[in-house]
């Protein structure tokens, strides 16, 4: 009797097994390139950090800190948390390393991998999501704020999406924000709002404008909106934002209505949605943050970055009917026909995979039959067919697994061939 294994993945915490682990790696990997592309270099982070560098850069007041954060004390009582967000830990990196007082300005970096959040699981929003982010720290310029925005929209378009669109707006600068602060709650103190709700107004009023619940969303309706009330130099930097991205040709919509989750962000605020993923639209965002290094104890540099949601991305590709990534695992699959040919062939596949060239054999003894079925799955373009007569003659058979024409070629040259026939 076969006994079956009660172990599962935890809630909300989705595996990525193949042929899908295949658009993972090519939504990932395609994000990442749009960056370095860019001359953005790689930054690796712990997944963990002290729970205080989140409260303090995200924000107390955001859902992210108050809700949904996994926190754990380490065995001398210290509390951790799993990262819930990206911008945070290279801040904390850059300022450990220096790199705030570099004199190669802005910092470029990109990041991928897991994030952490106590969510509702449900399509596209998962306890465990998958991220590539990049940060430009150490220059307030509207053309970089530009570059961070088209490099995700150079990434999107690379991989072949389409159906989405860009949102952006300003949340304003230190000179406007705190007047703007003052007529928000001013605004909001009038409403019936419940205690939880007035309370966030009290500490942070854009917080509520951020509230998902239809009843407050509808008081709120009619609330005093930030783009209406920046500085000059804030409403500027936002026009040359706006300009640098006409002259890329990334299209846009002002919306002035967006309040991003995190506390830090500044002036250019922006996300990215595809209407295809129902409720959950939003497959990436980010802005700028011109006091959060200063607020984690680093020099008083800005910055702007985003975060790209690679499992919503792998969603909406599905959603337009354009999967990302090869599924095949092999270029070449072997099917041996006895021990003698099983050795010959795997030496032949190690040379092929020095050459920089995908090879896997059929193993556990199965016929021919079997063998084929096998290589069909696998996706390869081609099947090496080796017998005990073919060794003798020093021949193997090389099968088209597309057309399905077979022929028979020298041991010593099919590799040549190989290399030849799949670089065409």
């Amino acid at each position: 009797m076969t006994k079956t294994s009660s172990f599962t993945a935890p809630k909300g915490v989705p595996d990525y097994v193949p042929p899908a682990s295949a658009e993972f790696v090519a939504v990932r990997d395609g994000l990442i390139r749009a960056a370095t592309l860019a001359g953005y270099g790689h930054v690796e982070l712990p997944i963990f950090e002290e729970t205080a560098l989140f409260a303090r850069g995200v924000g107390e007041s955001t859902d992210v800190v108050s809700k949904e954060m996994w926190t754990f004390a380490d065995r001398n009582g210290q509390s951790f948390t799993l990262r819930p967000e990206g911008t945070a830990g290279v801040m904390r990196a850059v300022i450990q390393h220096g790199l705030d007082k570099s004199a190669q300005l802005p910092v470029k970096l990109v990041y991928a991998g897991p994030f952490f959040r106590y969510e509702r699981p449900q399509a596209g929003r998962y306890r465990q999501l998958q991220q590539v982010g990049v940060e430009a720290i150490g220059v307030d310029d509207p053309a970089l704020d530009a570059e961070v925005i088209a490099v995700a929209d150079a990434g999107y378009r690379a991989l072949g999406l389409r159906d989405f669109r860009l949102e952006i707006t300003s949340l304003g600068d230190e000179t406007c924000r705190p007047q703007y602060r003052e007529l928000l709650q001013e605004f909001l103190f009038d409403l019936p709002l419940d205690e939880e709700t007035r309370r966030r107004a009290a500490i942070n009023p854009l917080r509520v404008l951020d509230d998902k619940r239809p009843e407050v969303k509808q008081l709120t309706e009619r609330a005093p909106l930030m783009i209406d009330h920046l500085s000059e130099s804030a409403k500027s930097h936002f026009e040359q934002v706006l300009g640098y991205l006409d002259a890329l040709g990334v299209p846009y919509v002002v919306n002035p209505r967006m309040v991003r989750g995190l506390d830090y962000y500044t002036k250019t605020t922006f996300e990215f949605v595809h209407d295809g993923l129902g409720a959950q639209s939003g497959i990436g965002g980010g802005g700028r943050y011109d006091g959060l290094m200063a607020e984690l104890g680093g020099a008083a540099l800005s910055g702007i970055g985003f975060g790209l949601g690679v499992d919503r991305t792998v969603l909406a590709l599905r959603a337009e009917g354009r999967p990302a990534g090869d599924t095949a695992t092999c270029a070449v699959f072997g099917v041996p026909l006895g021990d003698a040919a099983k050795q010959r062939l795997m030496v032949l596949a190690a040379q092929l995979r020095a050459a920089g060239i995908g090879v896997d054999l059929a193993y556990g003894g199965r016929g021919i039959k079997g063998a084929m079925k096998a290589a069909d799955r696998s996706g390869a373009k081609f099947a090496l067919v080796l017998g005990d007569r073919d060794l003798a003659e020093n021949t193997v058979g090389l099968k088209d697994m597309a057309t399905g024409d077979q022929r028979q070629v020298p041991l010593d040259e099919v590799a040549a061939i190989l290399v030849a026939d799949l670089a065409g």
